[in-house]
């Protein structure tokens, strides 16, 4: 019932054929030659228009009484979750100053003169590199860093030949990595929410999956791509000479501001767990309070040329999520997600033992093809409706599968495209079909120990 309208299966199905139309036009993302924002933004407005005629939209729950003071809110604005909103732009911004210090290149340097050259060495280096800058930075800007100096690295060590199995495997290793904490990828910060999955909670039950696949994926890779250790004290020597001209502190324009950097992030990190810790100011204030906070305390080091961070703020991805949450709202009182909850309900029966592993595959499988932030957004509202605990394997089975699904095709996620493009720019050809079968052995071992630690810790 909505607005005291009975919805018919007919309204209902019209408005599923327009969710259907838009994930359809967002997965033809780049034939369209349209941003996200500009295509979920399309459809928000649609939809809104169409939810009014319709009667589906509950306008007079509107208006707000607060104490003498009545507030008139427009219906899309409380269905926006700002807090997602504001940990993604804070976030954002406290990486982006952060980064400008030079922290994040010196770490990878240093990381590369430890390895003296070796590529088996040099490999899990960058590969453990990766997860971590993926659970710290977003995946894009991980997949950008560590692939820029692989290929910087790779040639000057006269190891290009194996340019392809690095990066591929690197790319690989941004979706394993962003499962490491509650605001390293998008999906975990929907889903989480919606779940009530504190910080801790989240990293230390990731935490065992993530180490166990990036030493499983890393290993297979070496394996697969023939990454062999340096055979002899001549190539030893050699490897050693050449990581040695590698300077860490060439990104570095104040020792200031990178110790500031060093101290924040770590500060950030402990803060920002801290706040998912039950009745405190913190806590009440929100993750997004703390990603805002450090964001601007950041800023007041180039509060002078503040703007020029601003202008770096992926607006796209914020205008996207805020489209996308209004789509959401409106399917809800549609009752499409409603019938997309019923039509999971044979996953839901199979019970704990089997119902999880099932969601995953399956949520895995059109994270793959499609853009994985309105499936997760889509399957986080259906399942909050379903009274599930926080720590229910369903929760975890999204989130799996959501930030997984991204390794089978390079259209997955945008740092396995990120990967692909590196890969083009190095001159080496991988067709879609190549990414795939390539990409294959890994997915399916990555998701195989997902669905086995779903049933082992949950």
């Amino acid at each position: 019932m909505t607005n005291g309208h009975e919805i018919s299966i007919g309204v209902s199905l019209f408005f599923a054929m327009l969710l259907v139309a838009m994930i359809l036009c967002l997965a033809f993302e780049e034939k369209l030659h349209a941003k996200k924002s500009v295509i979920v933004g399309s459809f928000a407005v649609a939809l809104l228009l169409l939810g009014g005629l319709f009667g589906l939209l509950p306008f007079s729950e509107m208006e707000l009484h607060v104490g003498d003071a009545d507030i008139h809110l427009p219906i899309y604005i409380p269905a926006i979750d700002w807090g997602v909103i504001a940990i993604i732009l804070g976030s954002s911004l406290f990486v982006d100053v952060t980064a400008k210090s030079g922290l994040f290149t010196w770490i990878a340097i240093r990381l590369t003169k430890a390895s003296k050259g070796d590529p088996v060495v040099l490999l899990a280096a960058y590969g453990s590199m990766t997860v971590v800058f993926s659970a710290v930075l977003n995946n894009v800007t991980a997949m950008i860093i560590v692939g820029s100096l692989t290929s910087v690295s790779l040639r000057r060590l006269g190891i290009s030949n194996k340019l392809l199995g690095f990066l591929l495997i690197e790319g690989l290793l941004t979706n394993v990595g962003g499962l490491l904490t509650l605001i390293s990828s998008v999906p975990n910060i929907i889903v989480g929410n919606a779940a009530g999955i504190s910080f801790a909670t989240f990293f230390l039950k990731a935490v065992p999956y993530v180490a166990v696949t990036t030493v499983l994926t890393i290993a297979l890779g070496a394996r697969l791509f023939g990454i062999r250790r340096l055979a002899g004290a001549e190539e030893q020597a050699d490897a050693l000479r050449l990581v040695a001209s590698f300077d860490e502190n060439d990104g570095i324009d104040s020792r200031f501001r990178f110790w500031f950097g060093v101290v924040s992030l770590v500060a950030f990190i402990v803060v920002i767990a801290s706040a998912s810790i039950p009745n405190t100011l913190l806590n009440d204030l929100g993750m997004g309070y703390v990603a805002i906070s450090f964001a601007i305390l950041a800023l007041l080091q180039h509060k002078a040329t503040a703007d020029r961070f601003y202008r770096e703020i992926d607006w796209d991805l914020l205008s996207f999520f805020a489209a996308l949450f209004i789509v959401i709202n409106v399917m809800e009182h549609a009752q499409v997600l409603h019938w997309i909850g019923l039509g999971l309900a044979p996953i839901l029966e199979l019970g704990d033992s089997t119902g999880p592993g099932v969601l995953l595959v399956a949520s895995a499988a059109a994270s793959s093809v499609t853009d994985n932030i309105p499936l997760a957004a889509m399957l986080a509202k259906i399942l909050s409706g379903l009274d599930l605990a926080a720590d229910s394997p369903y929760w975890w089975a999204v989130i799996f599968g959501a930030n997984l699904g991204g390794n089978i095709t390079p259209i997955g996620s945008a740092s396995t495209l990120v990967a692909v493009t590196i890969i083009h720019k190095s001159k080496i050809q991988l067709s879609f079909a190549d990414f795939v079968k390539l990409a294959f052995p890994y997915a399916a071992m990555q998701l195989g120990i997902a669905v086995v630690y779903l049933l082992i810790a949950f």
